[in-house]
């Protein structure tokens, strides 16, 4: 449907980016419910008698950046697999250091900026949630949540440094975000650093309504590029 765009009108294709964007939306918002919902939610504890051992909370924040990894991950799988686009893994390196990547093949621009995206609109929509429910988190015995936020923030610190530096294996996702758009990679960077930042800013200032706004519209805002 995308590919072929040339070929219909401009009210057309206008109205089809809109569904688009819609799907879209609505994918990520059922993707990020499915990651918070994996994370048992661990009630306050207000007993100073009890305190949760060191090694087990250790094991549950470890667990929690294991699961923001998954989500990442399944994000591009959905729309790898809501597209057809044929997923695959591939052994990659950064500098050296062996990891993997999910790698697919060819789709139009809209198509591979939306694959390429899906991980960091998962990693943003998850921290939505948890922060929204959660507003204190950073005072309450939660590790395994602690553990999804941290990953989802430091993760996109990462890929934005990666980004800005324009380094890194060929397959990263910022590379083929800012391909898709033709824009420069740092620029990219920029659009995934942003909502971290302020991620960050609402964990450790809960009151800060102007980090919740600020950081919800810079999220839409990598949504809505899918109409350009």
């Amino acid at each position: 449907m995308l590919s072929n765009g040339c070929a219909t009108s401009p009210s057309a294709r206008r109205f089809r980016g809109f569904a688009m964007l819609a799907e879209v939306v609505a994918a990520i918002f059922l993707a990020s419910l499915n990651a918070f919902a994996q994370v048992p939610v661990t009630p306050a504890d207000t007993s100073s008698a009890t305190t949760e051992h060191r090694v087990t909370s250790a094991l549950k924040f470890l667990g929690g950046g294991a699961i923001g990894l998954a989500a990442h991950e399944g994000g591009h799988l959905l729309f790898d697999g809501i597209f057809d686009a044929k997923p695959a893994l591939k052994k990659v390196s950064f500098h050296g250091v062996p990891f993997f990547a999910i790698t697919h093949g060819q789709v139009s621009p809209r198509r591979e900026f939306i694959i390429d995206s899906a991980g960091f609109w998962v990693q943003e929509a998850t921290n939505e949630v948890i922060l929204s429910r959660r507003p204190n988190l950073r005072r309450e015995p939660a590790p395994l949540l602690k553990g999804v936020v941290a990953f989802n923030v430091l993760a996109s610190f990462s890929y934005a440094g990666a980004a800005f530096a324009r380094t890194g294996p060929v397959e990263r996702d910022t590379r083929g975000m800012a391909d898709a758009l033709g824009w420069k990679e740092p620029y990219v960077g920029l659009l995934i650093l942003v909502p971290a930042i302020l991620d960050a800013v609402r964990y450790f200032d809960p009151d800060a309504r102007w980090a919740v706004w600020g950081s919800r519209a810079s999220k839409l805002f990598g949504v809505v590029l899918i109409l350009r």
